[in-house]
């Protein structure tokens, strides 16, 4: 890719993301001057990923700042909370939307001058959210490459690429800093329904960095750990609870129970910013229902699969026990067992390699 999955353009005060529901027949980039358009890409998948749709919402309140008429800093700091109320409802279950909106907010509260260097002072932390997310991501790639050996076929699910940051990427990152590092690396990827981003976007992202792979449904993910085919799997988080239980894509339990049983490491890769302290366990992790027309409308042969009459239940996410996980890659190192103690190191700042390897 030549942009950011995200970009601020300075001249017109507009907000840049790629379209990723076009991908890979086509590469569009979508232009916003509304907030209220960016919780509708957000909530529309126009833009998505944890780490993305954060930068997109810090991005939505920029934009919600330079929209606005206010003539005084109290007036547009009201404008901004309506504006973060929008914001924060596009999508329920990705903590980053709520971590970014509050971090942006909060920026702002001491700043005593005028309208206009409010607004500045709300770009300002907007792009520092995304210029942090670039050099975090490559800070989790390093830490998570060193898993990976030369020779390895790693089991991917979901898109978590630099689609789904604002650059680099998150699990999908750390496969591309160990193909960089030379390691010769194959990538299952699982076709992640019913958005299909596996095949949609991961398989256009591998193909982009000349990494070999192999587009597989996400019910054969059994089947090539079985036959000792995969040696590690890794896969992004939307919301990661103290204990270490991770909220991601649909179809993520299934493949972690499949990886237990078979032996094989399950590493989610988690930006310390996606990590919900506040949560005990997964159970406490909202988890955002669909539109169900996602699985009826799928197609087959041009042809409708579902009966007309059907109905669907769509999950956007599931649940992923931290008995299933060997460890959880972060920008400060990668946290082991017991998780509660871990991760919470992580947060404060990280031991590479806390915690027991059991």
């Amino acid at each position: 890719m030549t942009m950011r999955t995200i970009e601020w353009d300075d001249n017109s005060h507009k907000l840049k993301m790629i379209d990723q529901r076009l991908l890979p027949g086509r590469f569009e980039v979508a232009v916003f001057s509304d907030y209220q358009q960016v919780g509708q890409a957000i909530r529309q998948m126009v833009v998505r990923g944890a780490p993305a749709i954060g930068a997109a919402a810090a991005f939505g309140l920029a934009l919600a700042a330079f929209q606005s008429s206010a003539g005084d800093p109290a007036s547009l700091r009201a404008d901004l909370l309506n504006a973060a109320q929008t914001l924060i409802a596009a999508r329920p279950t990705a903590v980053n939307l709520g971590w970014a909106l509050e971090r942006v907010l909060h920026a702002t509260k001491d700043i005593n001058g005028s309208v206009d260097e409010l607004r500045k002072a709300v770009l300002a932390e907007a792009q520092s959210i995304a210029d942090e997310d670039v050099e975090i991501n490559q800070r989790m790639a390093t830490h998570g490459a060193a898993l990976i050996e030369d020779g390895d076929t790693i089991l991917h699910h979901c898109n978590t690429g630099a689609l789904a940051t604002v650059d680099w990427g998150t699990a999908l990152g750390v496969i591309r800093m160990a193909h960089q590092q030379g390691k010769r690396i194959h990538v299952l990827v699982d076709e992640t329904r019913p958005r299909l981003q596996g095949a949609r976007l991961t398989a256009w992202e591998l193909s982009q960095y000349g990494i070999p792979y192999d587009i597989i449904s996400d019910n054969a993910a059994g089947y090539f750990l079985s036959r000792g085919e995969v040696q590690k799997c890794f896969v992004g988080s939307d919301r990661t609870a103290a204990n270490g239980d991770v909220a991601n894509k649909i179809g993520t339990y299934m493949l972690a129970l499949a990886a237990k049983d078979n032996g094989v490491p399950f590493y989610p890769v988690v930006p310390t910013s996606t990590i919900d302290l506040s949560l005990a366990s997964g159970e406490e992790i909202p988890i955002e229902m669909r539109d169900s027309a996602e699985v009826l409308s799928l197609a087959l042969f041009e042809r409708r699969v579902a009966p007309e009459s059907a109905s669907a239940r769509n999950p956007a996410f599931d649940v992923t026990p931290a008995r299933l996980i060997t460890g959880i890659v972060t920008e400060n190192g990668v946290a082991y067992p017991p998780f509660e103690q871990s991760l919470r190191e992580m947060v404060q700042g990280g031991r590479p390699g806390t915690g027991s390897r059991g």
